[in-house]
């Protein structure tokens, strides 16, 4: 076991274990095959980042807020239907890929799985 296991390509997990020819995630419970490239691919060219219905995502896009999401040390959420114009792709922490600025709130990282391509 000195070979260092690639992350999970679904949700970025680095708790992926091998289970007899597949790689598994425990937090998402994706299985691959690493020959099939999952992370590889990533490394290789550049990251398509997806929207929760599965628009490429892009620098500059608009897109709206598709859940009601809580903030930190605030007092009130984001609400469904939130514009955020002006996006930037980034490999942020955890599985957060967008860096924004979301009216009311300030600068923040958002995961694509809870926006919406306008």
């Amino acid at each position: 076991m000195t070979d260092i296991l690639p992350p999970c390509p679904e949700c970025s997990s680095v708790y992926t274990y091998e289970m007899g020819a597949l790689l598994v995630c425990p937090e998402c419970a994706h299985e691959w095959e690493p020959a099939a490239g999952g992370s590889a691919e990533a490394s290789d060219g550049p990251r398509e980042i997806r929207d929760a219905v599965g628009n490429v995502l892009q620098d500059g896009d608009t897109v709206t807020v598709v859940k009601d999401l809580k903030v930190k040390g605030s007092a009130t959420a984001i609400k469904v239907g939130t514009k955020v114009r002006g996006i930037r792709l980034v490999d942020g922490v955890g599985d957060h890929d967008i860096d924004c600025k979301v009216d009311g709130f300030g600068p923040m990282q958002l995961k694509s799985s809870v926006v919406k391509k306008v």
